[in-house]
């Protein structure tokens, strides 16, 4: 598109572009003649094309007051600008442009499906009037953000929506995290979200879920307070409160800015909490793999010194039987030199006798050495799996008390913004 853009000359939309494009969508032959002699009338029009047309600047769109669906793709427009009066607007293409900032569509109040496809976006943001919006296209921009994915919370009926190829779709976490703040979302970047990743997202993220939501029910709570004063402010206004009534209006903007930045500082430390768990959770799993097999080797070494130790018992049980009976052939010759202890020679009674007693030396040296190897293996696995549970229950234990922190920080910050007094902000 930008290579066949550049060899025409950039347009602004006039009424002869939107003459010429409304007739060549509109009825050919004898009915397109008659609608042509009788002149165009733009009210009338529900739908309008004009896509490939090099169209810089957005204009003169006023006179399309009962249009459902505009197509502007494939131009090379940098503002979005001109849609005021399209208040009836259901369908949005703005795909394939030069669009830098979300912006101007305020009045849009019937949109459902909006695309802004391939731009120069950067941050998910002034959509709050698209109350309808069902259908959200923002793939292919500059996104970076992820805090762009709780903005999108408020869209209660938004069901599809694309992001592929912005920066934060090659984040690790990018299709739980979406699935987990936006539970109601049927279909991620043109693909359907089935019900096992929805459990296990919302399983993930459940306790900063809860969190938000906690923070969400707050910031709602707060909001009605302040609609609820406004209203009560407006029913008590009386000539004898005429400065009261030119500078509570700016008191209230600053409290509400003041309230909308405790918002933003709450979402930005929350955003930072969560990245720093997801480092955390990647470095633990990473020393886990590595304790794992460093545990594996010494069960390893383990094992093999054992069996060593039970070849040098073999070979000990050999000679010490061999001896054993040589001995015994000796006494009962009558040729042995040395004299032997009473409680010795009483095993040398006969073959059978020996044998069993050696044999049984044998057996309890051979259990020794299986009991030393399985206390040793025992001690290292339950040592191995103790350390292991220990990080994770101490990082949850972190991550727990440091969104508590958070929460009790943006609490107190709210709370003193609530109790401050309008004497105070005028004094």
């Amino acid at each position: 598109m930008n290579w066949l853009c550049d060899l025409m000359e950039p347009r602004v939309m006039d009424d002869d572009m939107l003459k010429l494009a409304v007739g060549e969508q509109g009825p050919q032959e004898e009915a397109g003649q008659l609608a042509k002699q009788e002149g165009i009338v733009f009210k009338d029009v529900l739908s309008l094309q004009l896509d490939f047309r090099n169209i810089l600047r957005m204009d003169n769109l006023w006179q399309f007051e009962n249009l459902r669906k505009l197509q502007l793709d494939n131009n090379i427009i940098e503002k979005i600008e001109g849609l005021e009066n399209l208040t009836h607007l259901v369908w949005l293409d703005l795909s394939f442009n030069n669009i830098e900032t979300i912006e101007g569509l305020d009045t849009l109040v019937n949109l459902e499906d909006l695309s802004l496809f391939n731009n120069r976006i950067s941050k998910i943001d002034s959509l709050d009037a698209l109350v309808k919006l069902q259908v959200l296209s923002l793939g292919n921009n500059q996104i970076d953000n992820m805090m762009n994915i709780i903005y999108l919370r408020r869209f209660k009926c938004l069901r599809t929506l694309s992001l592929s190829g912005n920066p934060i779709s090659e984040a690790e976490d990018y299709k739980m995290f979406i699935c987990a703040y936006l539970p109601d979302l049927v279909y991620l970047d043109f693909r359907r979200i089935d019900d096992h990743t929805k459990e296990l997202a919302e399983a993930k993220h459940q306790y900063s879920i809860d969190e938000l939501k906690h923070q969400e029910n707050l910031m709602q709570v707060q909001l009605e307070d302040e609609q609820a004063r406004q209203e009560e402010l407006e029913k008590h206004k009386s000539l004898s409160a005429i400065r009261e009534e030119l500078e509570l209006p700016n008191i209230e903007k600053k409290i509400l800015e003041c309230s909308a930045d405790i918002s933003e500082l709450f979402n930005e430390l929350m955003m930072l909490e969560m990245q720093l768990v997801e480092q955390l959770e990647e470095t633990i799993n990473m020393f886990e793999r590595n304790i794992v097999d460093m545990v594996g080797l010494f069960i390893k070494n383990v094992r093999s010194l054992m069996a060593q130790c039970r070849d040098l018992e073999n070979h000990h049980h050999e000679k010490l039987l061999e001896i054993s009976i040589s001995t015994l052939e000796k006494i009962v010759k009558g040729d042995l030199d040395e004299d032997l202890p009473d409680d010795l020679r009483t095993l040398f009674v006969d073959k059978d006798t020996i044998v069993n007693a050696v044999g049984a030396s044998h057996d309890i040296h051979l259990l020794k050495i299986d009991n030393r190897e399985g206390e040793l293996v025992t001690r290292i696995d339950s040592w191995c799996t103790h350390l292991v549970d220990k990080i994770h229950k101490d990082e949850i234990v972190r991550n727990r008390k440091r969104v508590k922190e958070i929460n009790q920080y943006i609490d107190h910050m709210q709370s003193e913004l609530d109790n401050l007094e309008y004497g105070d902000i005028l004094d």
